[in-house]
């Protein structure tokens, strides 16, 4: 329970830290608020997921940060973040050099995202029923 609180009181504090381009731009600042953001996303926060996974997948470096912060907004998406959900559904319009674009897929994720209320995911879904197969 005490570790839980500590985990939040310093996501707390290093998405505060975030916004402070100075902290950012140091080594051992970002690698502490990774370290939160990561932290967080693990114990299952969908909130720290989603932000998390935006990170690593448009400003990750390295092997597989990219395929991280994927495969986080996508667990944020399942459980009902919007904006994680109309991320996956860009990213699986637009492929990857491992797999093609699956427009059907896109269209599942976008659905979720209007769901969850996203602004963007029913104009998205209506262009690509518009521009069809």
């Amino acid at each position: 329970m005490l570790w839980r609180l500590k985990a939040r009181a310093g996501y707390w504090l290093a998405r505060r830290l975030f916004h402070w381009s100075w902290f950012v731009r140091q080594p051992r600042g970002w690698a502490w608020l990774e370290g939160q953001f990561s932290r967080m996303a693990n114990l299952g926060d969908v909130g720290a997921q989603s932000f998390y996974g935006h990170i690593l997948t448009f400003r990750g470096q390295g092997l597989g940060a990219r395929e991280e912060g994927i495969r986080l907004l996508r667990l944020a998406a399942l459980a009902g973040d919007g904006k994680a959900a109309y991320q996956v559904g860009v990213i699986s319009l637009a492929g990857s050099s491992s797999k093609a674009p699956d427009p059907v897929e896109a269209a599942r994720w976008w659905a979720l995202a209007a769901k969850a209320g996203h602004p963007l995911a029913e104009i998205k879904l209506k262009e690509l029923e518009t521009r069809g197969p």
